[in-house]
C-alpha cells in the first residue's frame, strides 16, 4: 500500500510505502533462497522494520513471521501473500486505537 504525502514539501518522496509494498521494496535488498523456511527468512531479514501504516508505525519481519503458521515459502510472492493479512491486522488495530482517533482530531 502507499499514500501520497502532503504536497507542501518537495524534498519528500512522491509516495510513502507501507505494508506489503514496503516489505517488497525492502526484500529486494536481501538475498533469500527459495524455498525458504520462516527461520531462514528471519535469519536473512528478521531485523528489517517495515511500516504498516502511513503514520510510520512499524514491526520487524521477525515479529510478522511469529504470527504466521507457514512452514515454508516457495517464493517471495508466497511470503508476501502470507504476511499481508498480518500487516493489515496491525494497521487496522492501530487505526482503531483511542490514541489514533484522538490524533485524527488534531489538525496538524
Amino acid at each position: 500500500m502507499g499514500v501520497r504525502p502532503p504536497a507542501d514539501n518537495s524534498d519528500e518522496p512522491d509516495v510513502i510505502e507501507f505494508g506489503i509494498a514496503a516489505l517488497d521494496a525492502r526484500l529486494s535488498d536481501v538475498d533469500i533462497e527459495y524455498p525458504a523456511t520462516p527461520r531462514e527468512v528471519r535469519d536473512a531479514a528478521g531485523h528489517i522494520a517495515v511500516p504498516f501504516d502511513a503514520s510510520g508505525h512499524s514491526m520487524t519481519v521477525a515479529e510478522a513471521l511469529e504470527e504466521t503458521n507457514a512452514t515454508e515459502f516457495d517464493n517471495e510472492q508466497e511470503l508476501l501473500n502470507d504476511l499481508h493479512p498480518i500487516f493489515e491486522r496491525k494497521r487496522e488495530a492501530t487505526k482503531n486505537s483511542i490514541l489514533s482517533q484522538l490524533r485524527a482530531l488534531v489538525p496538524f
